[in-house]
C-alpha cells in the first residue's frame, strides 16, 4: 500500500495516545484487551504496525479460521448523522431550514459540529486519534494534479476540487448558523471533514453517508481478488458489469463486515486464514487506483482491479454497445474483454459488420489478420502514448526513488536543487517551494508542515502515473507477444 491516513509510529507518546483511545473504546462496549497484548483488540488481535504495508494495522495474536468474527463495535459508539442529530437540538432545527443538502454534506456539518465541542463531545479521545491531513484528490493543488500527466486523472482531480468548494460553499450560510469556530468554517476544515468521512466511514443500510466507526477503522485495505473480467460469454459480461453500474463507494463500502440489528453492532469478519503476526486486512469494495486515491489516498502497487484507459477515436465508441468504462486494460497488460471485441468490428470492413458483428459481440476471434490488425493497432497505440508523456517509466521510477531519500538531504532546498539538476521540468522555476511556501502568514514550522503535505501528494501523483505507464507497456509487450504467436500459425 502507498500512502494512507494513518498515523505514523514515532514516540512513546503515540503508543499512550493509542492506549488512551482503547481505554475509552472499552467504555463504549468495544472490545479491548491488555492480558495479551497492551494494544489488544477483541480476543484475537492487536494493534501493530506494519512498514511499507499500510502503517499502523491491526494484527492477528493467535491463528484465525476464515468468517471467523472479528471484533464488535457497538451501534452506540458508532457515529452517524442521526447519532449526532439526536443528541442535539440545535443541530436537528438548523438542518430542517437546510433540506437541500446532500447526506454527505449533513454528515460533514454534523462532524464539524461535533467537533466543536472539543471536550464535551463523548466522542472526543477519538477526534483526537484521527489524522490531521488526507491525500484524497480533493486536497489537490495545481502542481500535483498536474504531476498525475494522464488527462482523465487531471479531470478526476480538478473535478474533485471543484466538487468540494461547491459544497462547502453551500453549507457555509448553516455552519455560520451553528457558530462555528473560526477554523472550523474554513475551507481547509471542510476537506479535512469531507478527507475523514470519505476515506473512514462504512456502509450502513439507514444512510447512504456511511458511519464513523471508532476502533473499526485500525484495519487496512485489501483489494478484493475476484477478476472482473473473467466470464466467457456476453451473458456473464453484461451480468458483472450490471453491478458495477452500482454505487460501489456507497453500497459495497464494506465487504468483510456490517451493522447486524440482532446483536445492534457493526461486526468485522476475517476474509482468510491469518497466522500468527500477519496483518488482518479488509476489503472496503472493488477500487481502481485512481479511485483509491480519490476516496482514501492511497495506492496499491499491486492492484488486481487496476483498469488503465487509452484514448479511442470516436468512431470506436460510437460502434460499441458498451459504456467507455469497460473499454480498458488490466493491470497485467490484458485488453478488456469489452474493448477487444469494439476493437475486433472496428476493423472489420464496413460491409462485413453486420454478418459478422455476431462473433465481435460474442468475444469471438474473428480472423487471424483481423486479430493481427488489432493487437498491433493496440501496441502502436500504447506506443505512441508512452513517448508523448512529459517523463519516461525510467524517469518516474528515479523520481520517486529520489523522493524515498528526501530526509538524507539537510533541507528541502538542497533536495530540490539536487531534483531540478536531474529533473529540470518538473522543477523549473522552484515550482516545489513555491506552491510550498506561498501561502502568506505561515510560520516557519507551518511552513514545514505543509511542504511535508504537499510532497506527499506529489509523490503519489508521480507513483499514480508510474503504476499507469508500467500497465500501457505491459500491454505492448502483451500485444507484441500476441502478433508473434499468430504470425508463426
Amino acid at each position: 500500500m502507498v500512502g494512507n491516513g494513518k498515523m505514523n509510529p514515532s514516540s512513546e507518546a503515540e503508543e499512550r495516545g493509542m492506549k488512551s483511545l482503547l481505554k475509552w473504546a472499552a467504555k463504549y462496549g468495544i472490545e479491548v484487551s491488555e492480558s495479551c497484548s497492551s494494544l489488544g483488540l477483541g480476543h484475537c488481535l492487536g494493534v501493530s504496525w506494519f512498514p511499507g504495508a499500510g502503517g499502523r494495522g491491526v494484527a492477528a495474536l493467535r491463528p484465525i479460521s476464515k468468517g471467523e468474527l472479528l471484533l464488535k463495535v457497538p451501534k452506540s459508539a458508532l457515529i452517524t448523522t442521526d447519532s449526532l442529530l439526536s443528541r442535539d437540538e440545535t443541530l436537528s432545527l438548523a438542518l430542517k431550514a437546510h433540506p437541500s443538502h446532500s447526506s454527505t454534506q449533513v454528515f460533514t456539518v454534523c462532524l464539524l459540529y461535533e467537533i466543536n465541542k472539543g471536550k464535551a463531545s463523548p466522542w472526543h479521545p477519538y477526534f483526537l486519534h484521527l489524522p490531521h491531513s488526507y491525500s484524497i484528490l480533493a486536497t489537490f493543488g495545481e502542481l500535483e494534479t498536474q504531476a498525475l500527466q494522464v488527462d482523465y486523472a487531471i479531470w478526476a482531480a480538478q473535478k474533485a476540487v471543484t466538487k468540494a468548494k461547491y459544497e462547502w460553499e453551500q453549507a457555509f450560510t448553516l455552519m455560520k448558523e451553528l457558530k462555528l469556530k473560526p477554523p472550523l468554517l474554513t475551507f481547509r476544515a471542510w476537506i479535512w471533514a469531507t478527507g475523514t468521512i470519505s476515506s473512514r466511514t462504512l456502509h450502513i443500510p439507514w444512510d447512504e453517508a456511511g458511519c464513523l466507526c471508532p476502533v473499526g477503522d485500525l484495519f487496512n485495505y485489501a483489494a478484493p481478488t475476484e477478476d472482473p473480467d473473467s466470464f466467457e460469454n456476453v451473458e456473464n459480461w453484461q451480468n458483472e458489469h450490471a453491478k458495477d453500474d452500482l454505487d460501489i463507494h456507497h453500497s459495497q463500502r464494506l465487504t468483510d463486515g456490517g451493522c447486524e440489528e440482532d446483536v445492534a453492532a457493526y461486526c468485522f469478519y476475517a476474509k482468510k486464514n491469518y497466522n500468527v503476526g500477519e496483518q488482518v486486512l479488509l476489503s472496503y469494495g472493488t477500487y481502481t487506483n485512481l479511485e483509491l486515491l480519490e476516496y482514501y489516498g492511497f495506492l496499491l502497487e499491486d492492484n488486481p482491479n487496476e483498469k488503465v484507459f487509452i484514448p479511442l477515436d470516436l468512431d470506436m465508441y460510437s460502434l460499441s454497445c458498451w459504456p467507455k468504462e469497460s473499454l480498458y486494460i488490466h493491470q497485467n497488460g490484458r485488453p478488456s474483454f469489452a474493448l477487444m471485441c469494439a476493437l475486433r468490428l472496428w476493423a472489420t470492413p464496413l460491409q462485413q459488420r453486420k454478418s459478422i458483428g455476431h462473433l465481435a459481440y460474442s468475444g469471438c476471434p474473428i480472423s487471424k489478420g483481423n486479430e493481427i490488425y488489432v493487437m498491433k493497432w493496440i501496441g502502436k497505440k500504447c506506443d505512441a502514448l508512452l513517448k508523448e508523456m512529459p517523463t519516461s517509466v525510467e524517469e518516474d521510477k528515479s523520481l520517486v526513488h529520489l523522493m524515498d531519500k528526501m530526509e538524507e538531504y539537510e533541507n528541502l532546498g538542497e533536495w530540490v536543487k539536487k531534483a531540478s539538476a536531474v529533473f529540470g521540468g518538473e522543477f523549473g522555476d522552484n515550482n516545489i517551494l513555491k506552491a510550498a511556501y506561498g501561502v502568506e502568514g505561515d510560520d516557519e514550522l507551518t511552513s514545514l508542515v505543509r511542504t511535508k503535505m504537499l510532497i506527499d501528494r506529489w509523490k503519489l501523483a508521480v507513483q499514480w502515473r508510474l503504476m499507469y505507464k508500467t500497465v500501457v507497456a505491459r500491454c505492448i509487450s502483451y500485444c507484441t507477444d500476441i502478433v508473434n504467436s499468430l504470425s508463426t500459425q
